[in-house]
């Protein structure tokens, strides 16, 4: 329970509009947005161009999800607010973080509702906008729209953005309605991509994706960077994929994400890497991520870049 710093009503807190962080580390609870108007004044809702990055490859396989959840997780305790929203209708955010709002992005799209009372305060300064199988009716609902079927997202999360500094959008493996609107919300794509024969394939399929955004909506999306996912430094395969995406992505190319028992197992005890194995390969790898997202180093106006580091042998098995 919490106790509204206006009023002084005792509510548990269900909202992100309900929680504001100050200096410090200082919290204030508010049970209605209108204490929270009276309680931060001029500062209740703050401007500010929060960083959109959407984690995408229509390739299945190659980590998306437990790169969205790690990297919105790892900004978070650093301490930047951010919201992490799942556009996938197989629910996996919410499954991994071992929550479920009682509205979802299905609300957001096709009701409207605000993201104030839809995003799903679950980790300090972390905000999750969860999806479940409606979603796919949402797709059926863009796809009957008249207009721009792809700025949907941005019109409905807009004005709340403003209280974030980094929005994290887990894409679905496939070119659909929803990835165009997410995509469309989005500055910056980073692109997860599993070492494997076709590691390059799904990456060329994103970056026409990102051509045809520019092209047909004239919104252009810059590549934040790629991330191999699953690496085995002990095969030759995991190896002649890092260097073929090196050659072609040069500083775009992050450090690897090491194959890891404990990245594969943390989803299933509802947590996040640092929280079930701070002390992991897995967790290192993401926090590598993290410090070079939030440093950003990966904001380069121009696709090709890349600096994969030599990684140690992996963590346990598949």
């Amino acid at each position: 329970m919490a106790v509204c710093s206006v009023c002084g009503n005792s509510f548990s807190p269900q909202f992100a509009y309900q929680l504001a962080s100050g200096a410090g580390g200082q919290r204030r609870y508010f049970c209605k947005v209108e204490c929270r108007r009276e309680g931060l004044g001029a500062e209740a809702f703050r401007t500010r161009r929060a960083r959109r990055i959407a984690i995408l490859n229509q390739k299945g396989g190659t980590g998306k999800t437990t790169t969205a959840v790690n990297l919105a997780a790892g900004l978070a305790e650093r301490g930047f607010d951010t919201l992490l929203i799942d556009t996938d209708a197989q629910g996996n955010v919410g499954a991994s973080l071992g929550i479920h709002g009682e509205k979802t992005l299905y609300h957001v799209l096709v009701e409207s509702a605000p993201v104030e009372l839809v995003a799903v305060p679950v980790r300090g300064h972390l905000d999750v906008i969860t999806s479940d199988r409606a979603l796919a009716a949402a797709e059926v609902w863009l796809a009957r729209l008249d207009g721009s079927r792809a700025d949907v997202l941005t019109h409905r999360v807009a004005t709340a953005l403003k209280r974030y500094e980094y929005v994290i959008v887990d894409c679905g493996p496939s070119l659909s309605l929803l990835n165009q609107n997410a995509l469309r919300l989005a500055d910056e794509v980073l692109i997860p991509v599993s070492c494997d024969y076709l590691a390059l394939v799904g990456v060329k399929q994103v970056m026409r994706t990102m051509k045809e955004i520019d092209q047909h909506f004239h919104h252009a999306v810059r590549l934040a960077g790629v991330v191999p996912t699953f690496y085995d430094s002990r095969t030759n395969l995991s190896r002649e994929a890092v260097e073929t995406l090196r050659g072609h992505f040069k500083e775009r190319l992050f450090d690897p994400i090491r194959r890891s028992t404990r990245l594969a197992e943390a989803p299933s005890h509802r947590q996040t890497i640092f929280e079930y194995a701070a002390d992991s390969h897995g967790a290192e790898d993401y926090r590598k991520l993290v410090e070079r997202i939030a440093d950003g180093t990966s904001s380069a106006k121009t696709v090709g870049a890349a600096r994969p580091a030599a990684h140690e042998q992996p963590e346990g098995g598949a």
